[in-house]
């Protein structure tokens, strides 16, 4: 049975991709920060682990890491993320912007670094880092959201550094964008449902292959601009 590791599983495309790995068949750790509150989440049905996990407390992904010890994990997908303050040139909060950077960057980071030995011992060997189309430095045309899309740019890097330090133990790291999806991130008015973009989004997993490392893709799997 294969494993799943997953980040912000509560709600948006991370519950969406839990919905959809527990009806496949996987065996799923959801991390999110409260799972007592969770409810959604809690009322899955399948092969579901449920932990707490602030991926900016290196103690707490480094315990959970120890919890699933000598277990494989085929698929570590980072979500967890913050969207942050929108304020535009002459109003940016940096504390804020520290802090985004700790979620966005930071955390998935922490992730990999702990996780890496689980990955290498199964059999798919993939980490996904959920980017986003806004980190894209080549697609900016619209400027403004400094903290978002400096935090997705930097995500971006941290994913081409993972897939070089990782490539002897044979893991694929790559950056998705999961569409504009109609979560509380997103915002209503976007065209994608978290359920559509899940199952995007699983059947990419399915097709990437090692010579994808390193790669930034669209959910549709197409590919996209640094």
């Amino acid at each position: 049975m294969p494993s799943v590791v997953l980040t912000g599983a509560n709600r948006g495309i991370g519950l969406a991709l839990t919905r959809g790995f527990l009806a496949e068949g996987w065996q799923v750790h959801a991390c999110c920060r409260h799972p007592e509150k969770a409810t959604k989440l809690r009322a899955l049905e399948g092969d579901l682990s449920l932990h707490r996990l602030e991926v900016t407390d290196a103690l707490q992904v480094s315990a959970l890491a120890r919890s699933l010890a000598d277990q494989p994990v085929d698929l570590l997908i980072n979500n967890a993320g913050a969207r942050g303050a929108r304020g535009g040139l002459g109003a940016v909060d940096y504390d804020d912007w520290a802090r985004v950077m700790a979620v966005n960057v930071m955390g998935p980071l922490r992730m990999a670094e702990q996780f890496a030995p689980l990955v290498a011992l199964s059999e798919q060997r993939l980490i996904v880092n959920v980017s986003s189309v806004m980190g894209s430095i080549a697609r900016n045309s619209g400027g403004d959201d400094y903290l978002y899309r400096s935090s997705k740019a930097a995500l971006n890097m941290v994913t081409r550094s993972l897939a070089v330090d990782l490539a002897a133990q044979e893991i694929t790291v790559v950056s998705v964008h999961p569409g504009w999806v109609s979560t509380d991130m997103g915002g209503a008015s976007a065209p994608l449902t978290a359920d559509s973009s899940a199952a995007d989004l699983r059947r990419l997993f399915e097709r990437l292959q090692p010579a994808d490392s390193g790669g930034f893709f669209d959910h549709d799997g197409s590919v996209i601009p640094w």
